[in-house]
């Protein structure tokens, strides 16, 4: 059907569930830590950047004044979580110093690809022109996510939305990409593309490898051990396509994550993946 895959191998291919033995694990924990991030730290919640309901934020501020912001992108294939599950790494990252967002976005099949590409867009670009009353240093904004919310981040990056034409690489220090699909193409073969509805030229439209700009702000790039070869794939040619357009590329395999528990350790700088984030963000 697709790369010589056939129907039910590529189903279970971007299926990442498939290789842990129970997901509501990781899911239960996403939204325990998170209410403990918000329970335990300064936060402002629900801020909205867009008219619509899905358009808001959730903002941790840093301790001092003109901090580094990490914004996080939730996974779940555009069509589950949301920003609610998203705040666990403020645990780690705002008591080292930084600021941190959990940025919310519509679902499909309620909204298509491309309108939740445009509203992180405009949640990012609020965060920009908001940076100095929200005490941020606007020349430090970080963005990170998580399978799903890596492609947001990456499609953040591309050079041709930002207004005044200003270039994501000056406009973002840098950006973290966990465990992302970055090429459509392939699950539009698949039962995920059922919700979204992409057809060859909405699939190449929003797959950011295609479309990746001449330069790139500093990036880590990173996926579990335990992923799929499909997701091993995307991972692996993603890198290759931007080491020679990003300012910086550091490159991880976790051989003891999957997918799913991966994101643990980006506010971590025990971890690999921690200490590559926290030197990217200069923490």
């Amino acid at each position: 059907m697709y790369r010589g895959y056939d129907q039910r191998t590529l189903d279970r291919q971007y299926s990442p569930s498939s290789r842990v033995p129970d997901l509501t694990v990781f899911v239960d924990r996403y939204a325990g830590d998170s209410e403990k991030a918000r329970a335990d730290l300064d936060v402002r919640r629900g801020i909205p950047y867009g008219r619509s309901p899905a358009e808001s934020l959730d903002f941790f501020p840093a301790g001092s004044g003109n901090a580094p912001l990490v914004v996080f992108l939730h996974g779940g294939y555009w069509q589950e979580l949301s920003k609610d599950d998203a705040s666990f790494p403020a645990r780690g990252l705002v008591p080292a110093g930084a600021a941190y967002a959990a940025l919310g976005y519509g679902l499909a099949p309620r909204y298509r690809l491309d309108e939740i590409v445009a509203q992180v867009r405009r949640g990012l670009h609020w965060l920009l022109e908001h940076a100095r009353e929200l005490g941020v240093d606007a020349d430090r904004v970080h963005i990170g996510g998580s399978s799903a919310g890596a492609h947001l981040a990456l499609m953040a990056l591309l050079d041709d939305w930002l207004p005044g034409g200003r270039h994501p690489a000056d406009a973002f220090a840098g950006a973290v990409l966990l465990s992302g699909v970055y090429d459509l193409e392939p699950l539009r073969h698949t039962y995920v593309n059922a919700p979204l509805g992409l057809d060859a030229a909405a699939a190449a439209r929003l797959s950011p490898i295609l479309r990746l700009p001449a330069r790139l702000p500093a990036l880590v790039v990173a996926r579990g051990g335990a992923e799929t070869d499909e997701f091993a794939r995307q991972h692996d040619d993603l890198v290759r396509a931007v080491g020679p357009r990003a300012a910086v590329v550091r490159e991880l395999v976790a051989a003891d994550r999957n997918h799913f528990d991966l994101p643990f350790d980006l506010a971590d700088p025990t971890t690999g993946l921690g200490a590559a984030v926290f030197a990217q963000v200069g923490l």
